[in-house]
């Protein structure tokens, strides 16, 4: 989703020399291969949006995966950059890194003030690792290479697979799919009416078949049944924000552009908060999506799952005052991602467990 939103801004801005690295023909976890890759390639400005991602579900069930993979991406495309001599290096992190009861908004200065969310905490540690390195890299070797931490990430390209997706598109695909088993109850309906109707008719005027009248006695039994609601983890009660992912690819063309590791490291920072400055509840985020795709039943909460952190907002006040901010409204997001969900959905769930 990330790579592919700053690879469209790159071209709109008229970039020709853009290296892409995919899975699996090249595997960043392996140390050789990258090294190899910067070897012929020789790039000249690396961005690190490669990373193992998932909500709540996958980080907490996954967590040796999400450590290591993570641990290993990071630290071979940051040493393979070094050893290069790449110009630019800008790594994204995750807004994850911060303390679970950090005080909000979250300033880049709290990093490592407090304990981390459990749920989260291998792969939060493993993007730490990847800020200490852009750090550390430049205080030893002088190499311009920096970090961003961007907020929660919405958009086309995302990962709607219920299992290791993060909340919003989650949603998405949740009240869609409930949404096309309401229609299929009410066409079901409408069919079962009319062949009521038509039965009827018919036994005032002929015999039917025991058989057949046992047949649609047990299709007319469940005329009735529940419409399919939405179940959300759970209270709903945590507040998250959210930035499309176009504009974060704005964001990263913007610093590319305009900052150095200097920058950021003389005024006693590790990284750069990029996100909105507004969030909502995930409450208030369910009834948005709700509306937006059109699902008219109920949301029901799973208290005895987990809520998360309680609260993450960053404080954007330094990317506000360099001169960027983000454009795109919440509402506006989600139905772009939406739109794009829905013309792809056929081939997604051919992709992804049902």
């Amino acid at each position: 989703m990330v790579g592919s939103a700053i690879y469209r801004k790159l071209i709109a801005e008229g970039y020709t020399h853009i290296l892409t690295a995919d899975y699996p023909g090249l595997d960043l976890r392996r140390q050789v291969e990258v090294e190899e890759f910067f070897e012929i390639n020789k790039p000249e400005i690396v961005i690190v949006a490669a990373a193992k991602v998932g909500g709540i579900l996958a980080n907490n069930t996954y967590r040796a995966e999400f450590i290591y993979d993570n641990l290993m991406i990071e630290a071979n495309i940051i040493h393979a950059s070094y050893l290069n001599n790449v110009d630019k290096l800008i790594f994204l992190g995750s807004s994850c890194i911060y303390p679970r009861l950090a005080p909000q908004p979250m300033k880049e200065e709290y990093l490592l003030s407090g304990y981390l969310e459990y749920t989260n905490e291998p792969y939060a540690i493993a993007k730490i690792a990847g800020i200490k390195l852009c750090e550390n890299y430049y205080k030893q070797y002088g190499c311009n290479f920096y970090s961003v931490m961007p907020t929660n990430l919405y958009g086309p390209n995302d990962n709607f697979d219920l299992e290791t997706s993060h909340v919003l598109p989650a949603l998405i695909r949740k009240f869609h799919d409930a949404k096309e088993r309401n229609l299929e109850l009410r066409i079901k309906e409408t069919e079962l009416s009319s062949k009521e109707t038509e039965l009827s008719s018919e036994k005032k005027e002929l015999r039917i078949k025991n058989s057949e009248e046992e047949k649609y006695s047990n299709i007319l039994s469940n005329k009735n049944q529940t419409h399919p609601t939405v179940t959300i983890w759970g209270t709903g009660k945590p507040r998250r924000e959210f930035l499309y992912v176009d504009d974060l690819a704005d964001a990263i063309y913007f610093l590319m552009n305009k900052i150095d590791a200097k920058d950021i490291y003389e005024q006693g920072i590790t990284h750069l908060n990029i996100g909105t400055g507004e969030d909502l509840t995930i409450a208030e985020l369910a009834e948005l999506i709700k509306n937006i795709v059109g699902f008219e039943g109920e949301i029901v909460y799973d208290t005895s799952k987990p809520d998360g952190t309680p609260r993450k907002l960053l404080d954007v006040t330094r990317i506000h005052n360099l001169g960027w901010k983000h454009r795109t409204s919440l509402e506006e997001g989600i139905r772009r991602t939406y739109e794009w969900f829905a013309e792809r959905h056929a081939e997604i769930r051919g992709r992804i467990k049902n």
